[in-house]
């Protein structure tokens, strides 16, 4: 250990050390998908930083591993933002600095068990802080939250109907904090294992009384997937593509169309000829067709990307306008500031509109639909409100064809489950190049995937519930608990430090004649 400590007194061997073992949770995620490792995978992490020998120290390694985790989880996008990749990871890094200097106020040296067990409640509830303030769009969105990695896991997802995709974060980070005092605090053994006990208690009791949806019918919905089609004249021959293989769903009786993100490069208002092509489809499937538009739009100045839905005599006047864009992909942050972000990778080059509220569709055959667009499923709060608004079924119109060959696809469609699993509605998660997916209404796999290497046509049977989650009634209740379980911690500190700052206070002084403070009595 001696010899340890020494080869880490380096401050860059300590940092690239941190950066490494701050890396390890994104294992847990797809493509690799080792969920199991989740529950240990902060364990290394947490032991460096409570030996770090300085509060200043903690912060470094709290941001080195931060930045490495970040690095890790958005690997995929160096190939297209470059060396701002980099930046963006220092930059979402430098939020677990002071969770660095948390761990070790409240698990370095030789903690106490009143330390340590508050460590088991504060440093989870510090780390879904950082969660959450990551989670605002102009910082990248909710994507790699930790919880997340326990997408296959049937538990994780009867938590997340509870509490969210936060719950089972913040669970996951108490497994690791408990391991952590295991490993390192043999006096604080006994609150770790009560710890570990309350857990798999908390994680019984979700399974055994949280409502489970009730599914009373199905719906036959169709996702087209046209594969990669790239050069020259690609929007028109995606668009055939597309055309060719919603005309082989013909005589299946399918009730929805779905069709991914930008499937139609051109507006429909000026390009009349498409509509009409898109309503006959319609009108020979007996479906209606959901598409998404991603075009300058004919009725109003600048691009937007938009969920079009298509009856059997055309456009039925339900669209959505994508509201949260991706930073950097759809629009630069501070454009007069990280313009240069262009000259370096494949930033957008204009910025896209924004839609102004999310809209719940009616098919025309009774089912409502609440469509999202791309990495808008991985906000939690946008499928509760179309829950809440009655959508039947969520619905993501996605395309990671430029990260193809990387972990992004079978990261993007595993958000589907658990925002499924959130709200108790089937989600379905149509792309264009992969991975499309269906999930029923507790989080479960409905029918075949279509991977990356698929081109085609599929019907899904989805399950339609009713009734309502507890996470889609009481909203994001973990993150509440969780900043009020920090302000208790900082208020309590901040009452022990001021009576610390004024000293021990000593018996008031005593006269020969033995009367304090009053000489002669």
């Amino acid at each position: 250990m001696k010899t340890l400590g020494h080869w880490l007194a380096s401050p860059w061997r300590r940092s690239t050390v941190a950066a490494v073992v701050g890396a390890l949770p994104v294992l847990a995620f797809p493509a690799p998908s080792l969920w199991w490792l989740a529950p240990v995978a902060l364990v290394p992490w947490i032991l460096l930083v409570r030996s770090a020998p300085t509060g200043k120290r903690a912060a470094h390694d709290g941001w080195w591993g931060g930045f490495g985790f970040m690095l890790a989880m958005h690997h995929w996008l160096l190939p297209n933002l470059h060396v701002f990749t980099f930046v963006i990871a220092a930059l979402l890094g430098a939020l677990w600095a002071p969770w660095g200097r948390l761990v070790r106020r409240l698990l370095g040296g030789v903690p106490s068990r009143g330390r340590a067990a508050a460590a088991l409640v504060v440093v989870p509830s510090g780390w879904l802080t950082i969660e959450l303030v990551r989670s605002w769009e102009g910082l990248g969105g909710p994507w790699g939250v930790l919880g997340a990695s326990q997408w296959e896991v049937d538990p994780a997802l009867r938590l997340a109907s509870v509490g969210g995709i936060w719950l089972p974060s913040f669970l996951v980070v108490v497994l690791n904090v408990a391991v952590a005092v295991l490993v390192a605090v043999p006096r604080a053994r006994v609150p770790a294992v009560a710890c570990l006990v309350a857990t798999a208690a908390a994680t019984s009791a979700a399974w055994v009384f949280s409502p489970r949806p009730d599914t009373d019918d199905r719906v036959r919905i169709a996702l087209v997937q046209p594969g990669v089609v790239s050069g020259r004249d690609s929007a028109d021959r995606r668009f055939d593509r597309e055309e060719q293989l919603t005309r082989e769903l013909v005589g299946q009786d399918v009730g929805l169309i779905v069709w991914g993100e930008s499937s139609v490069g051109f507006d429909l208002g000026a390009r009349p000829d498409l509509a009409r092509r898109l309503a006959a489809l319609s009108r020979e499937t007996g479906a209606a067709i959901l598409v998404n538009v991603d075009a300058r739009r004919s009725d109003k100045p600048g691009i937007y990307k938009s969920s079009v839905l298509i009856g059997p005599d055309g456009p039925t006047g339900d669209r959505y306008d994508k509201m949260r864009l991706v930073p950097f992909g759809e629009y630069i942050p501070a454009r007069s500031l990280l313009g240069w972000a262009t000259s370096v990778g494949e930033a957008a080059g204009e910025d896209r509109r924004r839609g102004s509220r999310q809209v719940v569709m009616d098919t025309g055959n009774g089912l409502r639909i609440g469509p999202m667009v791309c990495f808008e499923s991985a906000f939690p709060d946008m499928s509760r409100h179309l829950a809440e608004g009655g959508a039947d079924v969520l619905l993501a119109q996605s395309s990671t064809s430029t990260f193809q060959q990387s972990w992004a696809p079978e990261q993007h469609a595993s958000l589907a489950a658990l925002r499924a699993a959130e709200t108790g509605r089937p989600m379905v998660h149509a792309t264009l190049t992969g991975v499309s997916a269906v999930y029923g209404p507790s989080g479960e796999r409905v029918g075949p995937r279509l991977g990356t290497e698929a081109s085609g046509a599929q019907v899904f049977e989805v399950p339609l519930a009713h009734g309502t989650t507890p996470y889609v009634r009481f909203g994001d209740w973990p993150l509440y608990a969780a900043l009020l379980v920090l302000a208790v911690w900082g208020v309590t500190e901040a009452v022990r430090l001021r009576r610390s700052a004024r000293g021990p206070l000593g018996p008031p002084a005593r006269t020969a004649h033995g009367s304090p403070a009053r000489p002669g009595h």
